[in-house]
């Protein structure tokens, strides 16, 4: 079989089952065979308390790990960079800043929160693109610039949480970055929100693999490369901050997936996209549940978990890549 169309079978079986997994795992139990008759329409309590309290978790893990994803694919498309990511180059941290800073201030505009943390990260993705220009884009520079600016966002939004006082909008809460106590109100904002991210990154596929391309061989074929640059940096910060706005800063998502992906089912964005958006909706619900189960009653953030598995990956990548 094709490796392309069985990379997308493994990666979707598994997604099915561990979404299952992690609906009937718990503080409330449910034996497979009774959560599915329970979902075709069974009465069964357990399941109205799980279709409350879990679902709405799934399913924002599910939509933030795409979007986080082919946010990612985005931006190594833009700078040429396999190392960029949202997480790591600061995006995410500053859509979280902005809009922790204005709910704060001003909590009658809590409705905006995606577009507080679209303006956030635009503003950090600006940043980088500035400061890491100079006669082209400097893959390297771009890392570093970004780290800082991440570095940066990352001590303001502590140095505002601790002056303050306000933790409980860290924990749980916007800008928070566990999963936990996510509702079907947060549903609605991430799937709305993610789904118009990315339908347009689907719609940028062929831009971004002329992007690969030198800038004067795309040029000569009449490609507008600062336009197509600019749109689809844009889609990249949309997706990124949608997924901060509702499920917290979680960096690695972007570098782990399409390095990964790359390695299934190649460079074309065709495939490397929707491929990247599966498998990355599979590795934040996984990160999840391994986070409640763990050391359950206790639960560890999955941004905890990403971090401890994406720092090494990335020096990995740092190490080996030229």
């Amino acid at each position: 079989m094709n490796k392309k169309i069985s990379s997308f079978i493994v990666v979707s079986v598994l997604l099915v089952a561990v979404i299952i997994y992690s609906a009937i795992t718990g503080s409330i139990k449910m034996d497979i065979l009774e959560f599915i008759r329970a979902f075709f329409g069974e009465e069964n309590a357990d399941y109205t308390v799980i279709k409350d309290l879990r679902f709405p978790r799934i399913i924002v893990a599910l939509f933030a790990g795409a979007a986080l994803s082919v946010a990612g694919v985005l931006l190594q498309a833009v700078m040429r960079n396999p190392l960029a990511d949202a997480g790591v180059i600061g995006i995410s941290a500053g859509a979280s800043f902005v809009q922790l800073l204005v709910i704060t201030l001003f909590p009658t505009m809590f409705f905006f929160t995606p577009l507080l943390a679209f303006l956030g990260g635009a503003f950090a993705c600006f940043l980088v693109f500035t400061l890491s220009w100079k006669s082209g884009l400097n893959p390297l520079k771009i890392i570093l610039v970004g780290i800082a600016i991440n570095a940066m966002f990352t001590g303001l939004t502590e140095a505002f949480v601790t002056l303050c006082s306000y933790m409980n909008i860290m924990v749980g809460g916007v800008g928070g970055s566990n999963l936990s106590m996510r509702t079907w109100s947060n549903v609605s904002l991430i799937t709305f929100y993610g789904a118009i991210g990315l339908i347009i990154s689907f719609l940028l596929v062929s831009w971004c693999n002329l992007l690969t391309l030198q800038d004067k061989t795309a040029k000569s074929l009449g490609f507008n490369i600062t336009r197509a640059r600019l749109i689809i940096a844009a889609t990249a910060v949309l997706l990124a901050a949608i997924s901060t706005a509702t499920a917290g800063v979680i960096a690695f998502v972007g570098l782990l997936i399409p390095h990964i992906s790359r390695r299934l089912v190649g460079s074309d964005h065709k495939w490397l996209m929707p491929f990247s958006a599966l498998a990355g909706a599979l590795l934040i619900l996984t990160a999840d549940t391994l986070g409640r189960i763990l050391v359950a009653p206790l639960e560890i953030p999955a941004s905890t978990i990403m971090a401890i598995i994406g720092g090494p990956f990335l020096i990995f990548l740092i190490r080996k890549d030229k």
